[in-house]
């Protein structure tokens, strides 16, 4: 790194601008070596180096600060040190390795445990402690994913935000809440802006989403993002379970009363930062939301999803190509090319002819295919089945929005919590990777075609 005569002007002015409390704690001299070093790795082993609390939150603030107003090179460059630098120390490994051949007992290998931990787990604790620090350290991770497909030496750092992540946002910490046409409107636009299953229009499909009597939506909260939903739930009241998102959607449908409803519909779940990706929340998030519909209408008798199925136009393009496919004959493919058609959908006829044959490998889709990790294919399966539902139904071109039709021919489920089965199905899932699903799900998977499982490419 180059020294001070090349330091970028965001970092001198970020050391100027360093509360007094924090000058005072950090003195003018450590405030200058930071900028002399012109590297945010080093402000990162200043902060490691440091044993009070106070100078560590200044510092702390000091390094996501200058992150945050770093260009994009030197956030790049700082990730990269992130693996380079702060990674396990070698030495102190070694030493500890050879206290555990010594001595066997619980301290040596305690030891062993805290010296294998890499340096950069303690500075993106120390980091959290900043004012704003969980956020920071969450919009970092965000970037990171994006770098990752082009540096993969970044792994290692993934692991380490991931880790770490699981413990700080685990079910424990999460607060639900209910979202409301009331709720603060910083709120509501987030709303808008995150919905990532079925897209919110404007504010006039927002409202019918939350005001009328049988909609609900609830929020999972956590404490250090006080206004950022990282989950948001939204819920029909119908009187039966529905097989298409139309209808549901429809601005022009006419409400029922709550008290009249006899099912509830998690029609979209959205995840909303994308810094948190692939961290596990933990399993019965929906199983919660159930209890308190529950409570609030006692006259509610089921609950199930009303979901997309994001994966499947491309899993069913491969079996297309696939000369052995464990799911398609010569026939179903031949009958599947009407898919290519344009406006398929439209035409009753060509999708009488597709609908048993799409259904069919739509079965072995769920209960057969598996991805390298020997999980089920559809990661809104995983989710579902992992917090202990069933999968109930298949329903053939339930969402034709050009969205809907690209990503799964217009095929949606119906995944059903019901609440004396939930914990059963989800260790079932969780221990032995069974998929609870209905008989009529399982009737029509093909009996008459080879049974080995099949593994795609991710």
């Amino acid at each position: 790194m180059a020294g001070l005569e090349s330091a970028p002007a965001f970092l001198i002015d970020l050391i100027d601008t360093l509360t007094e409390r924090g000058r005072s704690l950090l003195g003018q001299k450590a405030a200058r070596e930071i900028v002399a070093k012109d590297a945010l790795p080093a402000v990162g082993e200043m902060l490691l180096s440091r044993r009070g609390e106070a100078s560590g939150v200044a510092l702390a603030q000091t390094l996501l600060a200058s992150y945050g107003a770093a260009p994009s090179a030197d956030r790049l460059a700082f990730l990269q040190a992130l693996a380079d630098r702060f990674g396990p120390d070698r030495r102190r490994i070694e030493v500890a390795i050879e206290a555990v051949r010594q001595d066997e007992g619980t301290d040596a290998l305690e030891g062993l445990h805290a010296a294998a931990e890499p340096r950069r787990q303690e500075l993106i604790r120390r980091l959290n402690l900043a004012p704003g620090g969980t956020s920071a350290l969450v919009r970092m991770r965000e970037e990171l994913l994006e770098y990752l497909p082009e540096h993969p030496e970044l792994k290692c750092v993934d692991a380490d935000f991931t880790h770490l992540f699981s413990s700080w946002f685990n079910r424990g910490f999460l607060v639900l809440r209910p979202i409301d046409w009331s709720t603060p409107a910083n709120i509501l636009e987030k709303i808008i802006r995150y919905e990532a299953v079925h897209a919110i229009q404007n504010w006039d499909d927002l409202r019918n989403r939350l005001q009328p009597d049988d909609r609900r939506c609830y929020g999972f909260f956590h404490p250090q993002l006080v206004d950022e939903p990282l989950i948001f739930v939204e819920v029909a009241l119908t009187k039966e379970i529905p097989g298409a998102i139309g209808p549901l959607l429809d601005l022009g449908r006419t409400p029922i009363a709550a008290t009249d409803a006899t099912t509830a519909v998690f029609y979209s779940i959205s995840n909303t930062q994308k810094g948190l990706g692939g961290v596990t929340f933990g399993n019965f998030l929906i199983k919660q939301v159930v209890e308190n519909l529950k409570r609030e209408l006692p006259n509610l008798k089921t609950f199930v999803t009303l979901s997309p199925v994001p994966g499947f136009a491309r899993w069913l393009e491969r079996e297309r190509k696939t000369e052995e496919s464990a799911c398609l004959d010569a026939a179903s493919k031949e009958i599947l090319g009407i898919l290519d058609e344009p406006a398929w959908s439209d035409d009753p006829e060509k999708a009488e002819r597709v609908s048993d044959v799409l259904l069919s490998a739509a079965a072995y889709y769920f209960l057969k295919a598996r991805d390298p990790k020997g999980r089920p294919v559809d990661p809104v399966a995983r989710f579902h089945l992992g917090n202990g539902a069933r999968l109930e139904r298949l329903n053939f071109l339930g969402d034709v929005s050009p969205k809907g039709l690209k990503q799964s021919h217009g095929l949606m489920v119906n995944y059903l919590y019901a609440l004396d089965e939930i914990e059963r199905n989800h260790e079932a899932f969780a221990e032995k990777g069974v998929v609870a699903a209905s008989s009529g799900v399982r009737k029509a998977l093909r009996a008459d075609l080879p049974s080995r499982d099949l593994v795609p490419t991710p």
